[in-house]
């Protein structure tokens, strides 16, 4: 912590933060590793900022009352003060850098603002491999080569645990007799690979991506060069396409029930899909929901028989098999309409609910992919079994890679692969 940042208690609310003209607070936790992915960001830009702002940090477990007060249940919360008031911009969990200083802006005006920016120094980091991506794949990649004293940066544009950290229960994990909650999972990962010397840039804007260089910019001002990269950025829940779903998206329609099934509870529920995701996000759902309906376009389901047996014991569920979603249309809060197809018959019917979840399976994650590497016809990267793509020292890992199967051991599996194989490679070239 810079001398620019004071720790404060609850007592100390007024003089320090009502009673000052411009103030930006930290409600932080211990063992949050959101927490701790803002902290550097938090020094630097009171280095920057904290003539003109005061920034204050406050331990928001041990001011229990103060944080209830003010709305805070979660950390890291960031709130702004300008005057005693408190602006209406907050921030919590994967708080970016970009983020705050555009609310630090606008509070010092744009004159100061532009003469702060001015102060700003590129920043060079050279390192041996440079991981992009903090799911399974990348997190295991990072946790062999460091145990192998090989220097690593894992680049993020979210907090460590990949899409697995949204996932309600990981029941087929080896070494777990229990399922295990998919964000504890993804914490237990990260947390190894800390510990083994990974160094983590999470919660980041990354731009100018050149995968021949092997280098990347961080937050418009660190640049980071690597002797090997490695491609671990995923896949994200793929978009039906139709009319009213972009509208509504986050406003109706979610794509994640560990985020968002608690907001229905007692109540009706439109599910979009048949395969493992949306069956298993269906029995999470269900538990929440006074009724399920699931849409699938085929007549049977994709999902193991395990979810499928456990979905057909529930006496909640509605089934509209050979049927597909045209069109989503709103009608109000917490009322949602899904025009489908008969697929059999041609006919549309109506479907009422509070809320749809839609669980269709995946895409890509490539669009930053300026350069010349080879796809399949799906869009992932395809890659030798040693992980290796087209670009000499550049590998792809995890659900970016081509393959038949992706699942958690299958991500695992690829980013041991890539690690012992850059790992080499490095001892090579020396």
């Amino acid at each position: 912590m810079t001398d620019k940042i004071k720790e404060i208690n609850a007592q100390d609310w007024e003089k320090e933060v009502l009673k000052q003209d411009k103030v930006i607070v930290d409600f932080y936790s211990t063992e949050c590793p959101p927490c701790e992915a803002l902290a550097s960001k938090y020094d630097s830009l009171s280095q920057l900022y904290g003539d003109d702002v005061k920034f204050i940090k406050i331990f928001r477990q041990g001011n229990r009352e103060l944080s209830e007060k003010l709305g805070v249940s979660s950390s890291p919360t960031i709130l702004f003060y300008e005057k005693d008031q408190e602006r209406k911009e907050r921030f919590s969990g994967a708080v970016k850098r970009s983020d705050l200083m555009q609310v630090l802006g606008q509070m010092v005006g744009p004159e100061r603002n532009n003469a702060i920016l001015k102060q700003i120094k590129p920043k060079i980091t050279e390192t041996d491999v440079l991981i992009l991506g903090a799911g399974p794949a990348g997190l295991t990649a990072g946790l062999y080569l460091a145990q192998a004293q090989v220097k690593t940066i894992l680049v993020d544009k979210a907090l460590p645990g990949g899409y697995v950290s949204t996932t309600h229960l990981v029941s087929n994990y080896p070494g777990f007799i229990e399922a295990q909650q998919g964000f504890m999972l993804s914490h237990y990962m990260s947390e190894q690979a800390k510990e083994a010397g990974v160094e983590y840039r999470a919660a980041v804007d990354v731009s100018e991506v050149n995968l021949k260089d092997k280098s990347l910019l961080v937050d418009g001002y660190e640049r980071i060069k690597a002797k090997k990269l490695i491609i671990a950025t995923g896949s994200s829940p793929r978009p039906l396409g139709l009319k009213g779903e972009i509208e509504y998206r986050g406003n109706g329609i979610s794509y994640c029930s560990t985020c968002d099934a608690k907001y229905f509870k007692d109540k009706e529920v439109i599910v979009i899909g048949g395969g493992n995701s949306a069956i298993e996000e269906s029995l999470f759902i269900a538990k929440f929901a006074s009724k399920l309906t699931i849409v699938h376009q085929f007549d049977h389901f994709q999902a193991n028989k395990i979810a499928q047996d456990k979905l057909k014991a529930l006496d909640n569920v509605e089934l509209y098999l050979e049927h597909e979603p045209r069109e989503f249309i709103k009608h109000g809060n917490m009322d949602m309409e899904v025009k489908a197809e008969n697929l059999k018959t041609g006919e549309l019917v109506s479907i009422r609910a509070a809320g749809v979840f839609v669980f269709v399976g995946f895409i890509a994650n490539t669009s930053f992919i300026q350069e010349d590497v080879n796809y399949d016809k799906w869009g992932y990267i395809t890659a030798d079994e040693m992980m290796r793509t087209t670009i000499p020292g550049v590998f792809a890992v995890g659900d970016i890679r081509s393959k038949s199967y992706r699942q958690i051991t299958t991500a695992v599996a690829d980013g041991t692969i890539a690690a012992l194989t850059a790992a080499r490679e490095i001892d090579e070239e020396k």
